[in-house]
């Protein structure tokens, strides 16, 4: 399967598939726990700046809610399909199953390119996905919050248009809000640190030094740039090479997290950075690290590179980065894949966090989130690698028997499926 035919989805129908076969689940439970239990497709007409009308499509997909209310971000993105989106929302199932929050899995997405919309367009865009999707969702039904493309500002957006329809002060509709606006502490950087600590988790687990070893990290967005901060800063690992979608840079002495960002910032791109080298993202899956970060979008490891990673460690905090072929030739290879539902569950985490923090009305400190955002990833991580060593299967498998095995558990309880 290539990179441009793999459905995202189909990948995740297929690797629950495997984890459904070897938890004994019975045929209903697995074909129930294989699609959405609801699923939501609408057209948002929008005014533009030039006084043009354009129709842009949206979803929402809420898959699971047996372990508590569904929970996922909204994408907005000019290559948006509704099979990326409900495979996201499966993951979410399965990533709010893993480190044990009492939530299930949702997303949802507009077909759109933000980077050629005004600001003023991508308010009035949100604000219009909000009024197609407000009936649907609550701190009880259905959060979402931020993914690719969209931010703390667009969720501001939404959250003041819920407000507006529903005459309620109700932060907790939405998460990855700004701090001001009710916002946790500690969202910014919480997918990257909680894949970091997953990483020092599985370090020690398969007894390795981090201390000045080589990373490499794909992708250099806000989940890029924070795992390279962190994992200088908290691992101390060296990372030498960096790629965004324009190409990549290499320098064996390692790349400043600080210098990096700013050349970006300037520019558009890391390439070019002062100091570095060329690097194409083929040849940066290809670097002998002990670390690699895929930090970007789905099925950049396929079956095509997966045997020439060089990685001790590979760990995602991309959504679906890694085919069921290449996970198999990488387990072979004996390379340690901390699969993305385990590896970037520090978001919904900190966003769950920031849910309890709403409902109460009482904020925490910034240590407190760190502290525990730390304790659930370490104990999701160990809840895993506990399956994957006693079962003799890859960390991916693993994270999913321990993932549905939950989800199927309360689907049972309440008797919708046994």
């Amino acid at each position: 399967m290539s990179q441009q035919q793999a459905n995202p989805f189909e990948i995740a129908q297929r690797q629950l598939d495997e984890a459904a076969e070897l938890l004994g689940l019975s045929s209903a439970m697995q074909s129930f726990l294989r699609v959405p239990m609801r699923e939501h497709h609408f057209s948002i007409p929008l005014a533009m700046d030039d006084g043009s009308y354009r129709v842009f499509q949206g979803f929402r997909v809420q898959y699971n809610d047996a372990r508590g209310p569904a929970k996922g971000g909204i994408r907005f993105h000019p290559d948006e399909t509704i099979d990326t989106v409900r495979a996201l929302a499966a993951w979410m199932t399965w990533k709010t199953s893993v480190v044990d929050i009492p939530l299930g899995g949702g997303k949802g997405g507009v077909i759109c390119d933000p980077k050629s919309m005004s600001p003023g367009e991508l308010e009035r865009l949100s604000r219009a996905y909000m009024r197609r999707i407000a009936h649907l969702i609550g701190p009880d039904k259905d959060v979402p919050a931020p993914d690719v493309y969209t931010t703390p500002q667009i969720m501001a957006w939404m959250l003041d248009e819920y407000e507006v329809i529903t005459g309620r002060h109700l932060p907790g509709v939405i998460t990855g809000k700004p701090v001001e606006l009710a916002g946790s502490l500690g969202r910014g950087d919480a997918t990257a640190r909680g894949g970091v600590y997953v990483v020092r988790e599985a370090a020690q687990a398969l007894g390795l030094s981090l201390e000045g070893q080589p990373a490499a990290i794909q992708g250099y967005g806000n989940a890029g740039w924070y795992a390279h901060q962190l994992a200088v800063e908290l691992l101390g690992l060296k990372v030498v090479a960096i790629s965004d979608s324009k190409g990549g840079v290499y320098s064996e002495q390692g790349i400043d997290a600080q210098a990096a960002a700013a050349h970006k910032e300037r520019t558009g791109s890391v390439v070019g950075l002062a100091g570095t080298d060329v690097v194409t993202n083929g040849e940066l899956f290809e670097l002998p690290v002990m670390v690699l970060f895929p930090c970007a979008l789905e099925n950049v490891i396929t079956e095509r590179n997966a045997a020439k990673i060089r990685a001790e460690i590979v760990a995602e905090l991309a959504n679906g980065p890694t085919t069921p072929e290449a996970d198999e030739i990488l387990f072979e290879n004996e390379v340690c894949v901390l699969p993305d539902f385990l590896c970037n569950a520090g978001g919904v985490t900190v966003s769950y966090f920031e849910q309890v923090q709403n409902a109460s009305n009482f904020y925490w400190t910034l240590d407190e989130v760190y502290h525990r955002l730390d304790a659930k990833m370490s104990r999701a991580f160990h809840a895993v690698h506990e399956v994957a060593s006693a079962r003799k299967v890859h960390n991916r498998l693993a994270a999913y028997m321990v993932a549905v095995a939950r989800v199927a558990e309360a689907v049972a309880m309440r008797g919708w499926v046994k």
